[in-house]
Formats: structure tokens, sequence, C-alpha cells
């Protein structure tokens, strides 16, 4: 059977992903990945490691804000950066042997705004380019071990991703995915024999509601 770790499991994309990968027989570690403690994280991975060969690690955890950078406290700057990118780079790190002798995979779902340059997304575009860029930095390094890498980057996703921003995506259907779209690529990357580096999930239709 293989195994995987999955973050942001609770909801939206990481949870889709999570049933999705036990459907075809997986065993899914859902594992928290917030860095308020990184000794206790580093602690729980690698008692976990300890009776686990890891195939696949599946970097999902993430929060977004989307405001004026100097209306953003250094708390919320801190958190960003910790959730969405300091987790997945410590996770990956702390996962890598395991991974070397499954010749696994690391999936981290970024985002489009990884992509290109939006207005009251400097933040969160720098956390999730910056997860972008080392998930390809990191398949290099990798080719040789044969772990894949892959960044998914979704567009605008119908989750709770959206429940404290002032807007969300349309009811139509063309202009938004669904979480369990992401979390059908999942599967078709994992069983893709070649590699998918980067891959941008979009809807049709480009339309936002103001709440």
């Amino acid at each position: 059977m293989k195994k995987a770790i999955v973050t942001g499991f609770s909801s939206g994309i990481g949870k889709a992903i999570c049933e999705s990968l036990e459907d075809i027989g997986y065993k899914v570690f859902r594992l928290k990945s917030r860095l308020e403690d990184s000794l206790n994280l580093e602690l729980e991975v690698k008692t976990l490691l300890k009776s686990n060969e890891i195939d696949l690690l599946v970097n999902c955890a993430g929060i977004g804000i989307f405001k004026p950078h100097e209306e953003i406290s250094i708390l919320k700057i801190k958190e960003l950066i910790d959730i969405n990118l300091s987790a997945p780079i410590i996770l990956s790190n702390l996962c890598l042997r395991s991974l070397k002798k499954t010749k696994g995979h690391i999936i981290n779902i970024s985002s489009v705004e990884a992509t290109r340059h939006s207005k009251f997304s400097a933040l969160y575009t720098a956390t999730k380019s910056g997860l972008r860029d080392f998930g390809l930095a990191l398949f290099e390094e990798l080719r040789k071990a044969d772990v894949k890498v892959t960044t998914i980057n979704p567009d605008l996703t119908k989750t709770n991703f959206f429940d404290d921003f002032n807007f969300e995506p349309s009811e139509n259907k063309k202009a938004h995915l669904l979480a369990s779209d992401i979390a059908k690529s999942v599967l078709q990357i994992v069983e893709f024999e070649g590699v998918i580096t980067d891959i941008t999930i979009r809807p049709q239709r480009l339309e936002i509601k103001k709440k």
C-alpha cells in the first residue's frame, strides 16, 4: 500500500485530495503544518517516518490575504510566509530521505497568482511564487534520485478559502473550478509515467462576485 502525507486536509482542495487518494488505495496521513512550534512538527514527522516510508507528499495547506500591503499586520505577514512557504520547504526537507527510497513524489499546491502579478496580492503572490520556484528548482536537484516534483497552480476554486474575503468566484460553472477538479488532476499526475513539473488549471471564464 502506498502512503501519502497531505496538509490542508480539513476542507476544500486538501480534503478532496485525501479522499481521492484513499479511493485509489493510498494510506493518507493527515498532517497539520502550522509552524507555531516547528520542533513539534519536526518530531511528528520524524516519528511517523520511523515506521512508514512515504511515497507522496502533498503540500496543500495555504491561506490568503488581498489588501494594500501597508494594511497587513506583521503577524499576518509572518503567518502567510510560515504556512504557504516555510512549512512546505521544511516538510520536503524532512521527507526527502524517505521519498528517495520509494522514488516518490512531492506535489505542491501553489496558485495561479504565482504566474502573474495582481493588485493587492503582493504578499500572497510572493509566498506562492516562492513555492512554485522552490518546486521547480528542487526537481532539478532530484532528477537523478528519481523523485518527482510537481507544482499545481489552480485558478479560482470554489472552496471556503474565500470565506473571509469581500469577493468570491461567481456561481457560473464556467467561471470557477471545484476542489474535485484539482484532486482529479493530482491522480492523473501521480499515475503519469513521466513528470509534470508545473501545471496551471483554470476555468474558461473570469467572473468574480463581490460580497
